[in-house]
């Protein structure tokens, strides 16, 4: 039982001294033990320090101290600088690499006592819909389609994260949201998963893939660990000129606010050519669901949607060939041996960066180069600030959007990975929000045909976190979601 806790109710157990901190530490790297070979969720595991810290938080419990995740376990994305411990982003060119400091992120979650288990996979620099591109190799989704033994992803960039949580190998876990790396993850592994205002969580210490758009955020099994989660991981940082001093709300204490009152959105162009029946099915199901619970449905537009993906593919390359660029074999990790300086640049990157990281790194330097700037990246700006002005008008009307997370349930280990324009429509419905900064939800609301979770994303205006924690609270509750992944039934029950 001690892997089916929530946050919430392991913390009420630590409190109450019915569990221990060691004890459920140990669970957890247990199941580690017992599940990663099979789903490679982990790149480091640090079993050691885990129990440093599990026995540490006993003792602050024993004195009547300790903060709000004293002796909670919890993994951490391979993208947040732990300092001492590596950090590779999933890269090979940052392999060897040890950082002297900590994230601003993960030194808050230790701060409020957090035990961390590790560090998770993801697809390389974050750059993937399917933890797939990761150098270490992929992460195996622990859901499986009834009567179907084909290997899924588990989503990406963050699928190690929502792999470790669904599986039972953490309670929670971090990842970062550049198109939907936390929403379509948490929707394909059938678990919670937020990603907050851009701003609302410092992005120092995070190794950055395309800084105006990369969020930190939450993974959890409910709302209210992520609401739990976040009010750890966010606040103002001086050292990220993009955090905001914006005071920090009880997210917890919103996750019973109800939405009686509450006009929720539906924005007419996410209804996408295509999309599958039992999608469509179950975000009427979902709109229906509020709609009982005392909200009122209104028709909103949305009507620069349809350049979401295309602005966000010019706009996340060109931010990441210049991210990038610093990986070049002197500063960092990797140094291939070479007899000038031109060659060991060359070398260096050419060795550390797999295909889709060099990919992307040519389009964004092309789109940045002289003659082509004004065309592609400027014209993406424009466009970018339309959107933004959409959302705005739609806010005007609205409390918050209810749309799909994904246009589809998790797809097999190496589907659609010949077809690059088919994997970035993954992120057709979360790419918007990250363009205009605004928070979002996943919360799992069904299963489709072949047994496999769909997650509803709620969305709200800037630093109105409250509302989509109240909102997606709601449709947690009416889902009633209970259904578990085939490998942890398999293995641990």
């Amino acid at each position: 039982m001690t892997l089916e806790l929530t946050i919430a109710g392991a913390r009420d157990a630590l409190r109450a001294k019915t569990l221990s901190a060691r004890e459920l530490t140990d669970a957890h790297l247990a199941a580690i033990e017992q599940l990663d070979p099979q789903l490679n969720a982990f790149i480091t595991v640090t079993a050691d320090a885990a129990r440093a810290q599990a026995d540490a938080a006993d003792a602050a419990i024993g004195r009547g101290e300790g903060g709000p995740l004293t002796g909670i376990p919890i993994a951490i994305k391979d993208l947040f600088c732990t300092k001492g411990v590596r950090t590779t982003a999933a890269s090979r060119i940052l392999e060897p690499f040890i950082p002297p400091y900590e994230s601003t992120v993960t030194s808050q979650l230790l701060r409020d006592g957090a035990v961390f288990l590790g560090k998770t996979n993801l697809d390389e620099f974050a750059m993937g819909s399917s933890t797939m591109t990761s150098a270490f190799g992929p992460t195996i989704n622990p859901w499986q389609r009834t009567g179907d033994d084909t290997r899924l992803v588990p989503g990406g960039s963050s699928g190690g994260s929502a792999a470790a949580v669904a599986a039972g190998m953490a309670l929670g876990s971090t990842g970062t949201d550049t198109g939907g790396s936390i929403r379509q993850p948490a929707s394909f592994c059938g678990i919670v998963g937020m990603k907050p205002t851009y701003g609302r969580c410092s992005r120092f210490g995070v190794v950055a893939f395309a800084s105006s758009l990369d969020q930190p955020g939450p993974f959890a099994r409910t709302v209210e660990d992520t609401a739990i989660l976040l009010g750890s991981m966010a606040g103002h940082d001086p050292k990220d000129s993009t955090s905001m001093d914006r005071p920090v709300p009880d997210f917890a204490a919103a996750c019973r606010r109800g939405v009686r009152g509450l006009r929720i959105g539906v924005p007419r162009e996410y209804r996408a050519d295509g999309m599958p029946a039992e999608i469509e099915r179950l975000w009427q199901q979902g709109l229906d669901w509020l709609r009982d619970a005392g909200a009122e449905i209104v028709d909103v537009s949305l009507p620069h949607t349809k350049y979401g993906l295309a602005t966000y593919y010019i706009v996340a390359p060109a931010e990441a060939s210049s991210n990038l660029a610093r990986y070049d074999g002197v500063r960092f990790g990797l140094r291939v041996p070479a007899n000038d300086l031109t060659d060991l640049y060359e070398g260096t990157r050419a060795a550390g960066f797999g295909a889709e990281v060099r990919r992307r790194i040519l389009i964004g330097t092309y789109v940045l180069s002289a003659g082509y700037y004004d065309a592609y990246y400027l014209k993406a700006q424009k466009v970018r600030a339309l959107i933004l002005k959409d959302f705005t008008d739609a806010f005007g009307r609205v409390d918050a959007l209810l749309t799909p997370t994904a246009p589809s349930a998790a797809f097999g280990l190496g589907e659609n990975m010949d077809d690059p324009l088919k994997m970035y429509l993954n992120d057709v419905f979360t790419v918007p929000a990250n363009i205009a900064g605004v928070p979002g939800i996943s919360v799992p609301a069904g299963l489709d045909a072949d047994g496999l979770p769909l997650g509803l994303q709620v969305i709200s205006r800037h630093f109105d976190e409250e509302t989509v924690f109240a909102v997606g609270q709601v449709l947690e509750d009416a889902a009633g979601f209970t259904a578990k992944p085939a490998i942890r039934a398999k293995v641990l029950s």
